[in-house]
């Protein structure tokens, strides 16, 4: 069994006060801006000055790197910017949050979005960092995946924990999104996330999901290195190592800047109003790069192909590299087959959330600049792959 410790959290610099007004934002130690409530409820955010001088916009469609304050849209994020949103826990992270301010005597609802925000402080997905900090310290923790998947059973099924079991849950996941319960751990020098199996997951879903993240990179998709962590119980565990966390030369890690699609359109992801077409819009103008484009038709060819219907807004996002200024498209990920509701797709394909034909994904090429015959033949390729690797053939 591997071993390792939790990913490191900033000690908190002050108690946790509901009444919060404000946090300051943060890149790698520099003053980002300040977000703050008002009296009608939205966030509002301003760039603080220095940024506005060397800085850089850290969502391009709604914060354009200008002066002055913008007031976030009361809907469909309740009043949160979409980049600020992506990093609150949701799902299993979420959850854990919520168990871990009850077991202090603090109802959730009661806690406002900036309060979350400083829950998070300096340990949320990508590079923004919150202050004043609110995270609950932690000892470095030797891992048992094993014992870990019991103790997110017991949560999932709502069954008592002791305060040591939420304790080390809450420090592994508690900054996470999505809905199965994972733990974000330090192995080996690098950060990695490990999946654990949700209520309703198949008690392979760790393997389904490694074999599929293999059949990715035959695909042509890029994604980062992922394990499969042994189990005494099960298969396996999946793991991936963070793209948010690159190493640098010196063999340290730094953060990146990164943005859900969901985050930069200020749309859900828990709301099906996404289209690729409007995707791939959205990554040629941000990116402006044919890679990054043909990238995300391939992952819309795998998505389809094998099956995954969770294609949610959050599924989807773009790093920014400060050396050049440019956006790309992130490594794939999440990648696991998926019923969807009803069949249907989170995200259409030419406005069909099933039934997908080659008329459908090729219409979705044109837009990104690719030709008719480049897009049959990755068409073509991805669907005898998925075939081939995974024996699943869908839509």
């Amino acid at each position: 069994m591997p071993r390792g410790r939790a990913d490191k959290v900033s000690q908190p610099d002050v108690d946790l006060d509901l009444g919060l007004a404000a946090v300051d934002v943060s890149y790698k130690g520099r003053p980002v801006g300040k977000l703050a409530a008002t009296s009608e409820g939205p966030l509002a955010f301003e760039y603080d000055n220095e940024w506005l001088a060397k800085g850089f916009s850290i969502s391009p469609l709604s914060l354009p790197l200008t002066p002055g304050v913008s007031v976030a849209k009361p809907e469909p994020l309740s009043g949160v910017f979409g980049v600020f949103d992506d990093s609150l826990p949701d799902g299993w992270g979420r959850l854990l949050v919520d168990r871990m301010l009850r077991a202090n005597g603090i109802e959730p609802r009661n806690v406002s979005s900036l309060v979350r925000l400083a829950i998070v402080g300096a340990s949320g997905m990508g590079a923004l960092e919150y202050a004043p900090r609110f995270s609950l310290p932690h000892e470095e923790l030797p891992l048992d995946f094993d014992a870990l998947a019991a103790e997110c059973t017991k949560v999932l099924q709502s069954e008592p924990t002791t305060d040591a079991e939420l304790d080390t849950l809450f420090a592994l996941g508690g900054s996470s999104g999505g809905a199965r319960p994972k733990a974000l751990v330090f192995l080996d020098g690098a950060s990695w996330i490990v999946k654990f199996p949700s209520s309703y997951d198949p008690i392979n879903i760790g393997e389904q999901e490694f074999s599929y993240a293999k059949a990715a990179r035959t695909c042509g998709l890029i994604l980062p290195e992922t394990r499969l962590f042994p189990s005494k119980i099960c298969g396996g565990y999946f793991g991936v190592r963070r793209f948010d966390r690159p190493l640098q030369a010196d063999g340290g890690e730094t953060k990146t800047h990164m943005v859900s699609a969901g985050g930069l359109l200020e749309t859900s992801h828990r709301i099906p109003n996404l289209d690729y077409d409007i995707l791939m819009r959205l990554t040629l103008m941000l990116t402006h790069s044919s890679c990054d484009t043909e990238a995300l038709f391939r992952l819309m060819c795998f998505n389809v192909f094998a099956g995954n219907r969770d294609d949610h807004a959050k599924n989807f996002s773009y790093l920014y590299d400060e050396d050049d200024g440019s956006w790309h498209l992130s490594p794939a990920y999440d990648l696991t087959e998926s019923a969807g509701t009803y069949g249907e797709r989170a995200t259409t394909v030419n406005g069909k959330g099933k039934d997908i034909d080659l008329d459908d994904l090729v219409a979705v090429g044109k837009t990104g600049g690719l030709g008719a015959r480049q897009s049959q033949a990755i068409v073509q390729e991805i669907r005898e792959i998925v075939r081939d690797e995974l024996g699943v053939e869908n839509d």
